[in-house]
């Protein structure tokens, strides 16, 4: 029986979503090898006595600029010929942000960040393009039983906005009637007087998102399912 020889590493999968409505995936331009000049997801190795959270946060922080108060975590991908390096295992996170709010700057081992539309991708380094399929499917699964999408509108937004975030953070389009329905069924909106400014037609009614209503039904057991 061979002697253990693993390491670790962390990769971030940042989604960011704007009202075009648009969802892009942020990428690094890999400075050296393997795969020198590829793009690949954020990420490098943990330190010995750093924790993961805190590993994927320095390393997002070091190649893009970018920090992110809230990661989760994916899954832990370890097929043994992921890595050409060595046997490595990589514990991946994932986010979901407004791309306007950071500014982004390549650094460490990354010679170029951007941003790529998530229907338009470059070919990915590593086992990337698996990571990042997971990472689509646990988002869309998971916005449709939790409220994730919230704060990337504006405090105040007509509800077409909230319509136009989960039809593009699905993929597909939603029975706007039944969400609009079953969305304010759980009073967690609240309706405002105030008008909405843009758009044609007789303005409509800004919404807000009532966080503490929100937290109130969930303790209370009340599933959050669209």
């Amino acid at each position: 029986m061979s002697k253990q020889s693993i390491k670790v590493t962390v990769d971030a999968v940042v989604f960011g979503y704007e009202s075009t409505p648009r969802i892009s995936i942020l990428l690094v331009r890999r400075k050296y090898d393997p795969f020198k000049g590829k793009w690949a997801i954020p990420g490098g190795f943990v330190e010995n006595e750093e924790p993961l959270e805190d590993a994927v946060y320095r390393e997002l922080k070091e190649e893009t600029g970018v920090e992110i108060g809230y990661l989760e975590q994916l899954y832990t991908f370890g097929q043994p010929e992921r890595d050409p390096r060595d046997r490595i295992i990589s514990v991946a996170y994932f986010g979901l942000v407004k791309p306007n709010a950071y500014t982004i700057a390549a650094d460490s081992d990354a010679q170029e960040v951007a941003w790529f539309d998530i229907n338009n991708l470059p070919n990915l380094a590593f086992d990337h393009t698996n990571i990042l399929d997971m990472a689509i499917k646990r988002l869309r699964a998971k916005i449709t039983y939790e409220p994730i999408g919230f704060e990337l509108l504006d405090e105040k937004f007509p509800f077409s906005d909230l319509e136009n975030l989960y039809t593009t953070l699905l993929g597909r389009e939603i029975d706007r009637r039944n969400f609009r329905k079953k969305i304010l069924g759980f009073g967690m909106l609240d309706e405002l007087q105030e008008k909405a400014s843009k758009g044609a037609g007789r303005p409509a009614n800004l919404f807000q998102f009532n966080k503490k209503r929100y937290f109130e039904l969930k303790d209370k057991g009340i599933v959050f399912e669209i």
